[in-house]
């Protein structure tokens, strides 16, 4: 088959590899008809997260078919269309029983693409498949429900809930990327009094608009001041950093109020520096997680319902072929406009421009 291949920072190429096989019993073996790219891969690929060695097959969010199983799957099989998590679960250990999935310390957490061969690729193998792939509904559009596999369930559990956004909150969510504007769309769940976008692209501040931004502002021009201005001085009960970067964390650690909460979701390749000569008065709270997907059946039920306004994120589609292409285009987000890609097979060849908000 062919795969995705990381070679080392800098480095990846579209090549021939062996297929995966049934490895353990609780396995199953998907045929990818759907799958997209992640702001986490791009961190990968600068080589921002060591653990990635040369050799491994990328990528952790797919849609697929399941066209082999283990003897111990129960829960699908052969021919079922799924969900594939960017998280797997043993479901055995005291995380799992937690439901705090990312933890897993049963040879399960974030294992596709990181530890273990992953999604970019025409077959992945998939641990633990009882609790790590979801059956889909025939009516949710495989392009729709690949956004479930990350960052709806990562924007919601890391920022909203890890947040604790409540109603009448002013939230402040910093880098309208796909994370970001998948937390400006669950946010919006709980009724907030005000959301703020901060990016430096404005094709993304009017992505940001589009989906339910009260208001959105430059990181370039003063974002700190706008906020005081729209909080009477105050600064934002809930903060979410979506970019990954030390200038956007320390710009959430100055404009959240005291009293308030600053949602790390971001994945961090440099150190940020904490001003605890300036935080230490103020009963700030700092969380940061990655993402557990106990939110997925949730998330999947509200698509189905039609709640999730997800297609609106992809601008971007490829053959599954085109990968390298379209690495390239996510990459230059900022030049291209691109929120989100998908790429899949042969029945979905065109390669869209950017959506109009």
């Amino acid at each position: 088959m062919k795969a995705l291949v990381f070679q080392g920072p800098g480095q990846t190429a579209w090549q021939d590899v062996p297929d995966p096989g049934i490895k353990d019993a609780a396995d199953a073996i998907v045929r990818v008809d759907a799958v997209t790219i992640c702001g986490t891969d791009l961190h990968i690929v600068k080589g921002d997260v060591p653990e990635v060695v040369p050799g491994r097959i990328l990528g952790h969010e797919a849609v697929g078919t399941v066209v082999e199983t283990g003897g111990d799957v129960r829960t699908v099989r052969p021919g079922d269309r799924v969900l594939i998590s960017c998280i797997s679960a043993c479901g055995r250990c005291r995380f799992c029983r937690e439901a705090r999935y990312g933890q897993c310390r049963g040879g399960g957490g974030w294992v596709l693409g990181h530890t273990i061969d992953g999604t970019q690729a025409e077959y992945v193998r998939v641990p633990f498949a009882d609790l790590s792939v979801y059956p889909l509904p025939s009516a949710v559009d495989s392009y729709d429900a690949v956004l479930l596999a990350d960052i709806f369930p990562t924007s919601y559990e890391v920022g909203v809930l890890n947040g604790r956004v409540r109603p009448g909150d002013t939230v402040v969510v910093v880098g309208a990327g796909p994370i970001g504007l998948a937390a400006i769309t669950t946010a919006r769940l709980y009724s907030p009094s005000c959301i703020i976008a901060v990016d430096l692209a404005e094709s993304r501040l009017a992505a940001a608009r589009s989906l339910g931004a009260d208001a959105a502002v430059n990181a370039a021009e003063e974002p700190e001041r706008l906020v005081e201005d729209l909080t009477e001085g105050l600064g934002a009960d809930v903060v979410m950093e979506a970019v990954g970067v030390p200038e956007a964390f320390e710009m959430c650690t100055r404009v959240v109020r005291p009293g308030g909460r600053v949602a790390n979701i971001g994945v961090h390749g440099k150190p940020a520096t904490l001003h605890l000569e300036d935080l230490w008065i103020k009963d700030v709270t700092i969380t940061t997680g990655l993402v557990d997907t106990h939110s997925t059946p949730l998330l999947l039920r509200m698509m189905a319902a039609g709640r999730l306004p997800s297609s609106s994120l992809i601008t971007h589609r490829f053959e599954l072929g085109q990968m390298e292409e379209a690495y390239e285009v996510f990459s230059r987000a900022s030049d291209t406009g691109a929120l989100k890609v998908a790429l899949g097979g042969p029945q979905h060849t065109a390669v869209t421009a950017p959506a109009e908000p």
